[in-house]
């Protein structure tokens, strides 16, 4: 007897529904998150099954201990996309009605009559859910570091236009130095060459010492409109108080990446992926961690290229036919793909050609970057698939003139 089981999880709770194979209520039950919880579902099961492999469970998450705990039990995990949870609502109550039991139901139902048209959960190795926490984790310090930079530049605008004419980046190490120094204008008028010299080799700077603080100091010089000194000194607190924060992010992104560098190379799956142009050891490891390792998640490479949300979507209805870019994707795989495309362009001459007939014909940039993330995305579905390395001649020569292969 198969047993379906709806799972809406919460912070502090679950809500459980058990399901037969025609839809009857087997049980329902809110369980504690923890041990405890997971045993009294274990327990709830065992009453209608003994076989955990008969045992579907719809559940609105694929990470945390819960899910682990699920998969470990053998039973077959689905994680429902939330949006397509409340299509489904929508099918059995148009009254807008909602409650966390009566979503277990939704879920347990949504298993027992379309789990065909869902995935179960990866079956990636701990080694890749170990990548994914690191290539996040780094990823997320970054755009915390980019929204700290952001703060700061307003500020300076605010009262202290001169230091955006000295320092192009600024989180920066050059900038972090001679902002801890002298946050205030007053302050940074003021220094000499020799005390700008000796933050920036504090730093970390150790070449062009004196060019690069000759221009900081003739940068900070530059007449300005000055605040009200009270709001300069105010400014000058926060802006100190940013750039530690930044400084800090600065330290915990190099940290971090040296930690994701040190486990992807322990990834069997590593020297393909650096085998692709344009793919570092960051991009790579984000590409990897994001895609999973599961051999058998993607049947071909148009599903790798659909999760990736690089493939075209086609709207076919009646007279209206348009082809258009997929905006419903994994949004840190996506941003991993356009920079691997950018930094391909230079890194593969098949890539420019490809990217620069694209733009030929009247595509935008992004367009033609996602065109390009898009085939690479297929040359690495096919090389994983045969375990083989990227190859330029065997990636390209197809668009090559007959001509030109003939003579090679």
């Amino acid at each position: 007897m198969k047993v379906f089981v709806g799972d809406d999880w919460a912070e502090a709770h679950h809500d459980v529904h058990l399901m037969g194979e025609t839809g009857e209520k087997l049980a329902a039950k809110r369980l504690p998150e923890g041990l405890d919880g997971i045993a009294g579902l274990h327990a709830l099961i065992a009453e209608h099954t003994t076989d955990p492999t008969e045992v579907i469970v719809g559940i609105e998450t694929e990470r945390g201990l819960w899910v682990q705990a699920l998969i470990a039990a053998e039973y077959q995990v689905y994680a429902i996309n939330p949006l397509s949870v409340s299509r489904y609502r929508d099918r059995h109550n148009v009254a807008g009605a909602k409650s966390d039991p009566g979503d277990a139901k939704l879920l347990a139902d949504l298993v027992r009559t379309d789990r065909h048209n869902h995935r179960p959960v990866a079956g990636d190795t701990d080694q890749a859910d170990g990548l994914k926490v690191l290539a996040r984790a780094h990823q997320n310090l970054i755009w915390d570091r980019t929204r700290h930079t952001n703060r700061l530049r307003n500020d300076l605008r605010e009262f202290f236009p001169a230091a955006l004419f000295a320092f192009e980046s600024l989180a920066d190490r050059d900038t972090i130095a001679v902002l801890t120094k002298a946050p205030h204008p007053d302050q940074a008028r003021r220094l000499s060459i020799a005390q700008i010299r000796s933050a920036l080799r504090k730093g970390g700077r150790q070449r062009n010492l004196d060019r690069r603080a000759s221009e900081i100091q003739q940068a900070l010089r530059t007449p300005q409109l000055d605040a009200p000194p009270a709001v300069t000194t105010a400014f000058a607190a926060t802006t100190k108080a940013l750039v530690e924060v930044i400084a800090g992010l600065n330290t915990s992104i190099a940290e971090l990446e040296t930690e994701l560098a040190a486990h992807f190379d322990e990834h069997p799956d590593a020297d393909i992926y650096l085998s692709l142009p344009g793919l570092g050891v960051v991009l790579g490891a984000r590409v990897l961690a994001e895609f999973g390792d599961d051999p058998d998640r993607y049947d071909n490479a148009k599903s790798r290229r659909n999760y990736a949300g690089t493939s075209p979507l086609t709207i076919a209805s009646g007279k209206k036919h348009a082809v258009l870019a997929r905006h419903v994707r994994n949004r840190r795989l996506y941003d991993a793909i356009d920079q691997w495309a950018f930094c391909a362009i230079t890194a593969s001459p098949g890539c420019r050609e490809f990217y620069d007939q694209h733009r030929a014909a009247g595509d935008l940039h992004h367009q033609a970057l996602r065109a390009l993330g898009n085939r690479l995305v297929g040359y690495l579905h096919g090389c994983l698939r045969t375990r083989t390395h990227y190859d330029e001649h065997t990636a390209w020569a197809h668009r090559q003139p007959a001509q030109t292969q003939i003579a090679a």
